[in-house]
């Protein structure tokens, strides 16, 4: 099944002229991976690496598209205690060391960040974490990034500590504190916020970007991730550009 869905991807026709304005930043929620293993009674490895290379794909055809941006939230907060939390860390390490060797990547000068709590989670993916940031830390052309082990709520409240202590130290008094000032202390600090939110699976807020994503437009599918494709991501977009 997995190797008929990579024969679809390398089909893919991106020809197509785009005649409606384009989001600059694209934030997508990739919900529905267990449900779909189970669903379909599929291993949850299988699964993962088909989420994989549907997010190659949504980046290949964002770079097409000259969309600069791409988020995706993947791991949230709490994950370890999913039955299958290894083979989740297993196939999204494999991600990461076959991404920072991608010729997309690197043609293309896409740095790759990566949000959250990750430096948490076992020391295999914290390691890729770390290799593919440095490999594209200069580069500048596309930016996407990877929430991992991420939680909305905490992103704020990280932001909230981080100014406490500019206080505490007297960089900053509490009457110079702005919207600008919690912008700069977030995790997503130097990133444009996002226009456009997919969430996939059902029609519920996952938290993603909370503090950049009040003049977002959402899309919801009832598409689950592993289901996900170019069809639906321009049609997300088609809806964006209707303003």
């Amino acid at each position: 099944m997995l190797d008929k869905f990579k024969e679809m991807l390398q089909k893919e026709d991106h020809s197509d002229t785009i005649r409606f304005k384009l989001p600059r930043h694209i934030a997508i929620v990739t919900k529905g991976k267990h449900i779909y293993s189970k669903k379909h009674n599929t291993p949850i490895g299988e699964v993962y690496k088909r989420s994989n290379l549907i997010i190659l794909s949504t980046i290949s055809s964002a770079v097409k598209l000259n969309i600069p941006t791409l988020t995706f939230y993947i791991l949230s907060t709490g994950s370890s205690e999913l039955e299958h939390f290894s083979t989740v860390i297993d196939s999204l390490t494999e991600f990461l060391n076959d991404l920072s060797e991608k010729e997309l990547i690197h043609k293309n000068r896409i740095k790759v960040s990566v949000l959250g709590k990750w430096y948490d989670l076992p020391s295999k993916i914290v390691d890729s974490i770390k290799n593919i940031i440095e490999k594209t830390k200069d580069y500048d052309g596309f930016f996407v990034n990877f929430c991992l082990n991420y939680d909305g709520q905490e992103e704020i409240v990280d932001a909230i500590k981080l100014i406490a202590r500019q206080i505490t130290s007297q960089k900053i008094t509490s009457g110079l504190i702005t919207k600008d000032t919690i912008k700069e202390n977030i995790y997503s600090s130097y990133f444009l916020p996002p226009d456009l939110i997919i969430v996939n699976g059902s029609k519920k807020s996952s938290g993603l970007l909370l503090w950049d994503s009040p003049n977002a437009k959402v899309y919801f599918t009832n598409k689950l991730w592993p289901d996900f494709d170019r069809i639906e991501f321009m049609d997300a977009i088609k809806e964006y550009g209707k303003g």
